[in-house]
């Protein structure tokens, strides 16, 4: 029998785009011929409950029990919030732009108690289009609908995970499956009528959740729930980001009442094989040739991982495929007016990939020992370009979000080259490592080829503890490389870290010290404060001793095990720092109460901060290394030049000049140069523009070739003609 397969995300990840997982595995699933349909049930089931319908239902079905005063409101006003949310969704959806100018009013949406903190923000619209003034208002107006849900119809409710308690940190199985024993919720009952009408229509003969966080778990296992009753002969399977790092020592057999497989690390062989046993059952249990997969045999959970087949290259596993998801439909949000945070939330983005894996893979508080970090392997800058080409076609979208762990800069050197080659208009964002590899040309380059925006992670801004991560960078090194993009116009966003093994109050001040300089000096535009989290996966978690800290748990519980509790020998709370930390930076990211004393974010005594005041400007005051690797690429960015010629005369002499005018987007320029060598720069300037067919040129070849004609290169180089080019996009990367 030929498989067919229904791929799913439970509710809830985003609201603005797909996550990507379903169409990385329907774009390789093409390419052995097997049929799938996919859907993004998060979406679907946010469309259903926030539509005329969906309010009236809500609104007819909330408990009767005391209302604190927030939900009164809202139910008193349930007709406006009827009458007003179709509309709102239609202009979250990017259908009903005109609608903003109505919302901006302030007279048009019913407010409860999510606008209050607009007299707050009230200072941030200044800087903020209508549009966007109004995605906020509207995003306020949802989350107080999400309030009333969760106080009146369903406390497991959030926009972006759905029941994440049962699945985080759930070493047992037995929270879970008693709450799965329970009638299912109204919530429940839209996403299962989903469902149903879904798997009717596709019939499938397997049934596949990708389940990315803790958030999925729950939909992921009543969904499974429902079609094990009334499907029994659909095999069900689980793969995705949560059991790849948290069930890799699932031994409880409960979870097979809901599941068939459970597959591990990259899907695309597991499933291909799952398929195989399913189409062609071997005589005998357990026989059949299976990759990374839990499954239930006698009734005990076993681990098999029996095939020698290789998992298949990233050249070879297709591009992602989004067809059958909704994509017209998704709706763009700003909850917070966090640079980074809102371009996660707002705006259609396909996801891609430029390497599988870390090509640094050695942050201690990281996962490096599963394969999804481990395992690197690049893919060639001319088929991500062709992905991008045809994931433009197919979804209508130009906007690119690379989900790499941290994008390697000289394979992004080449896929720039490679979109600025093909003329391709696109914009992108990535995940990066704030290595020097970014100098101010190869910035450049990336803003040229439509890079918008990076973000990296800075981690504990102290350069002890950045040893001990083993990242690889200092915080010097990385205000330069944040400086490089700044300039080049490319937004930076930070991930930042407090409570690392060992750290001490000092360095959580000195750190947020480092951050205000960065902010203060204009080279960093967002980040975020995270508190550390230990894992088993990473060699802190897997080595606790030699980072100062010592494991809670010393057994492994049978569902998931990933966060560790741990005591950290310094015996410091660090939890006193969080609120601190993020409303300083919450005010550093708007420009404002940068002259503020550190002490005055926090409630209690700290100490005197140790780092200079100019640390961080006389970090960017060191110049740009004055030498060139003879093996550095040169690249034009701009076009050709219009060349007129001219007679210089002093003394009695004279001799012929060239005068090249050059037409950028933004303004013209001329630079004047002798006959002889204004020619050699008009070809060289061909030779090293960025087209078909040019190969690229090196520095010492470019040298060589003038010293055949003229005399003393680096006189001519660093003249004014090249060092005017040079600021208008002759690069050296």
């Amino acid at each position: 029998m030929k498989p067919k397969l229904f791929l799913i995300t439970p509710p809830f990840t985003q609201l603005n785009t797909p996550y990507p997982a379903t169409a990385y595995i329907k774009g390789f699933l093409n390419t052995i011929n097997i049929e799938s349909v996919q859907a993004d049930l998060g979406i679907e089931v946010i469309l259903k409950l926030f539509s005329k319908e969906g309010m009236q239902r809500l609104f007819a079905i909330r408990n009767t029990k005391s209302l604190t005063p927030n939900a009164q409101r809202i139910l008193a006003l349930q007709d406006e919030y009827i009458k007003t949310i179709d509309s709102v969704i239609a202009f979250l959806q990017g259908k009903n732009p005109t609608l903003a100018l109505q919302i901006c009013q302030e007279d048009f949406l019913p407010e409860a108690s999510r606008f209050v903190q607009l007299e707050e923000l009230d200072w941030t619209f200044g800087t903020m289009g209508t549009q966007d003034k109004a995605k906020h208002l509207a995003t306020l107006y949802l989350e107080d609908i999400s309030d009333f849900i969760v106080e009146c119809v369903d406390s497991n409710f959030g926009f972006s995970r759905y029941a994440e308690r049962l699945g985080r940190s759930a070493n047992s199985f037995d929270e879970l499956y008693a709450a799965l024993q329970q009638e299912p919720t109204y919530i429940d009952g839209v996403l299962l009528s989903i469902l149903k009408q879904k798997i009717e229509t596709i019939q499938p003969t397997m049934f596949l959740i990708s389940v990315p966080f803790p958030g999925n778990l729950y939909a992921a296992f009543r969904s499974a729930q429902w079609v094990k009753k009334h499907y029994p002969s659909i095999k069900i399977s689980m793969g995705g980001g949560f059991p790849n790092t948290e069930l890799r020592s699932l031994s409880d057999p409960r979870v097979f009442e809901f599941f068939d497989y459970i597959t591990l690390d990259d899907g695309e062989l597991p499933i291909e094989l799952l398929c195989n046993l399913i189409s062609n059952p071997p005589p005998l249990e357990g026989l059949g040739e299976v990759k990374r997969t839990f499954l239930l045999e006698n009734g005990k959970v076993v681990y098999k991982n029996n095939s020698t087949r290789s998992d298949y290259k990233q050249s070879q596993v297709g591009t992602p495929d989004y067809s059958d998801l909704l994509l017209d439909n998704y709706i763009s949000v700003i909850e917070i007016v966090n640079p980074m945070h809102r371009m996660w939330s707002d705006g259609r983005w396909n996801k891609l990939t430029m390497a599988h894996g870390c090509y640094w893979g050695k942050c201690t508080f990281c996962d490096i020992s599963l394969d999804y970090i481990k395992v690197y392997e690049p893919v060639a800058a001319k088929l991500i370009v062709d992905r991008i080409e045809e994931l433009s076609q197919s979804t209508g979208q130009n906007g690119f979000h690379f989900v790499d762990e941290a994008a390697p800069p000289a394979l992004m050197r080449e896929v720039a080259l490679e979109i600025l080659r093909r003329k391709l208009a696109v914009t992108w964002w990535t995940n990066i490592r704030f290595e020097k590899s970014f100098t101010q040309d190869l910035c450049l380059l990336l803003k040229a080829s439509g890079c918008i925006a990076v973000s990296g992670g800075l981690e504990v801004a102290s350069d002890r503890l950045l040893q001990l991560i083993d990242k690889g960078v200092t915080v010097e090194q990385v205000a330069r490389v944040t400086r490089n993009f700044t300039q080049a116009g490319v937004m930076v966003h930070a991930y930042l870290m407090y409570g690392y093994p060992t750290q001490t109050i000092q360095e959580t001040v000195d750190s947020l010290e480092m951050v205000r300089q960065l902010f203060e000096a204009g080279v960093l535009q967002s980040g975020f404060w995270h508190q550390f989290a230990m894992t088993a996966h990473s060699p802190v978690g897997m080595y606790p001793e030699k980072f100062g800290v010592v494991k809670e748990t010393k057994t492994v519980g049978t569902f998931a095990n990933n966060d560790i509790n741990y005591v950290d020998k310094t015996g410091i709370d660090h939890n006193k720092f969080s609120f601190g930390l993020k409303k300083s930076l919450f005010n550093f990211m708007h420009g404002i109460c940068l002259d503020y004393e550190l002490q005055d974010w926090f409630e209690f005594k700290i100490p005197k901060t140790k780092i200079l005041p100019d640390f961080i400007a006389n970090a960017l005051e060191e110049a740009n290394p004055f030498a060139i690797k003879p093996t550095a690429k040169i690249v034009w960015l701009g076009g050709n030049p219009a060349v007129a010629h001219f007679t210089k005369s002093k003394k009695g002499n004279s001799w012929e000049m060239m005068t090249l005018t050059f037409h950028d987007k933004k303004e013209s320029f001329t630079i004047q140069t002798n006959k002889e060598e204004g020619e050699w720069l008009v070809a060289l300037l061909q030779k090293t523009a960025i087209k078909t067919g040019n190969k690229g040129i090196t520095f010492q070849e470019i040298k060589a070739d003038f010293e055949t004609h003229f005399e003393d290169f680096e006189l001519f180089w660093y003249a004014k003609p090249v060092h005017t080019l040079r600021e208008f996009g002759l690069l050296v990367l």
